[in-house]
């Protein structure tokens, strides 16, 4: 069963990859951000580890991925602030390649210290709920703050290449299925980071530059971060919700308190943000 959980979630998170840099692309950095980072991958991730473990190590799991929404967010913030750096249009790959080895290492090392620094917090005693909301509201102060001042934020004007979209979808399905598999093995922590892992942002930005240009992704990368959060929520939520809940009660039930309490009062927070 647990293969079979693996390869669901897997090609879910796939698909899911795809439809984000189509929102993105069709209504523009700033709403398609926000539309594009509602609870998805984390669904099929968070079910089959939950089915994968017990609640005890699901929720260990799950509590490391608002902390790895904000490691997300870090990544994110490379893809805003390093091609102000580079003006030079025609070594636009050049930058592109620099920006996601700078960010992904970024994300790697900021990694390490997340783990050590959640290992420490379960050392003093804080519950999962408690790693999980610290995370969270780490994400908002960042969320804002990167969203406060959007910028430009155009539509895509040219459609995005069908190999970098199936490569994009490939690249998750792969993060989420290793997330569910490592799960299965006993490693909780770093399931939850495997789970969280930027394969969406990195291909979202990736395939939104080559096919766009820098200033579409870099408008994204704001609303992005803030619009994530919706992740970590979705996460803390099901620490409750798919014990009680069951697996599709208690997937259903986060997703839709996620969207509702986190998704919809960001959208509303960017577009008055946008007015100004």
């Amino acid at each position: 069963m647990t293969i079979i959980n693996t390869i669901i979630a897997a090609l879910f998170a796939g698909f899911v990859a795809i439809a984000v840099t189509l929102l993105i692309e069709k209504y523009g950095g700033a709403i398609g951000g926000i539309l594009g980072t509602i609870p998805t991958t984390i669904v099929p991730a968070a079910a089959g580890m939950a089915l994968a473990t017990n609640d005890t190590d699901l929720n260990i799991s799950l509590a490391i991925v608002p902390a790895g929404m904000l490691i997300n967010g870090l990544f994110l913030v490379n893809w805003k602030i390093l091609p102000t750096y580079f003006n030079n249009t025609e070594k636009m790959y050049t930058t592109l390649f620099i920006v996601i080895i700078i960010s992904l290492s970024i994300w790697s090392l900021s990694g390490l210290v997340i783990l050590r620094i959640i290992e420490f917090g379960y050392d003093s005693s804080l519950s999962s709920f408690e790693i999980g909301l610290l995370g969270q509201s780490l994400v908002v102060i960042l969320g804002v703050g990167m969203s406060w001042h959007i910028d430009s934020t155009p539509r895509g004007k040219n459609k995005v290449n069908n190999y970098v979209l199936f490569s994009r979808g490939i690249m998750a399905a792969f993060a989420i299925g290793l997330a569910v598999w490592i799960s299965s093995l006993g490693y909780s922590l770093l399931a939850g980071l495997a789970s969280v892992f930027p394969a969406i942002f990195l291909t979202s930005m990736v395939a939104l530059w080559i096919s766009q240009g820098p200033s579409v992704p870099m408008g994204a990368a704001g609303p992005m971060i803030l619009g994530g959060g919706s992740v970590g929520l979705y996460a803390i939520i099901a620490m409750w919700s798919l014990p009680n809940f069951g697996i599709f009660l208690g997937s259903l039930l986060a997703w839709f308190l996620a969207i509702i309490l986190w998704s919809v009062p960001c959208f509303q927070f960017v577009k008055w943000r946008q007015s100004i």
